[in-house]
């Protein structure tokens, strides 16, 4: 029997499957010179109906040209071809071939400066939802819910991202995170971990919250090395 969690989670793969096939889609016609330099790419709606996608496999395929220097999306105007060779290897296809070893020292390096910034610019509205995050982490640890525990988490530390008001970071460490959540699975055979860091997670919020960068900073790589 699936839980919620497992539905959720298995539409949310789906949907990324769905966005990335798009984009491949996309990129090859771009490439190839379908669609041309300068050119406007058909409307959401249209794109919708030819690959028989939803809104939002649309957007998040044009994202993920976006990110990659394939397509600049103008507000009001529409999204338009920007090269027909790309900026290069996607992000995506070197994380699939990294180590977690690799993963893992790029998170570090961009939690702590994420920690740094979310002192300085988070909201109430990030404090409240950062420290639902950490309910749920510590709810699901103590019961033992290892998968939904792990997606707390990452949805932490994501709130954290978002606390930080620099999109190129919150778009690395979403594209991060579903790699780190594989790696997760596989490291991970229990719930002690994340009982053992819970306190230094919400010493973190604290610091956050009181808008200490320099502790903050600190916070987060004595989180990372524990992990």
């Amino acid at each position: 029997m699936h839980s919620s969690d497992d539905r959720m989670n298995n539409a949310v793969l789906k949907r990324q499957s769905l966005a990335e096939s798009v984009a491949e889609s996309l990129q090859s016609e771009i490439a190839s010179g379908t669609f041309k330099v300068g050119e406007q790419l058909p409307t959401e709606p249209d794109l919708m109906q030819r690959f028989g996608v939803g809104r939002s496999s649309v957007r998040e395929a044009i994202r993920i040209l976006a990110h990659n220097g394939w397509v600049k999306v103008q507000q009001g105007l529409g999204t338009f071809v920007a090269s027909q060779h790309g900026a290069g290897k996607p992000l995506t296809q070197y994380l699939e071939k990294a180590s977690f070893d690799e993963v893992d020292e790029v998170r570090l390096v961009l939690e702590i400066k994420i920690a740094e910034r979310a002192a300085a610019h988070r909201t109430a509205k990030d404090i409240a939802r950062m420290k639902q995050c950490l309910k749920k982490r510590l709810e699901y640890a103590e019961a033992g819910k290892l998968e939904a525990c792990m997606q707390a988490d990452i949805d932490f530390h994501s709130a954290l991202a978002e606390a930080s008001r620099n999109g190129i970071m919150i778009d690395l460490y979403k594209t991060i995170a579903v790699h780190l959540k594989k790696a997760f699975q596989e490291r991970h055979k229990d719930v002690s971990s994340f009982l053992d860091s819970q306190e230094r997670h919400e010493q973190l919020l604290q610091y956050i919250t009181e808008q200490n960068a320099p502790k903050a900073a600190l916070t987060a790589t004595r989180i990372n090395q524990r992990r």
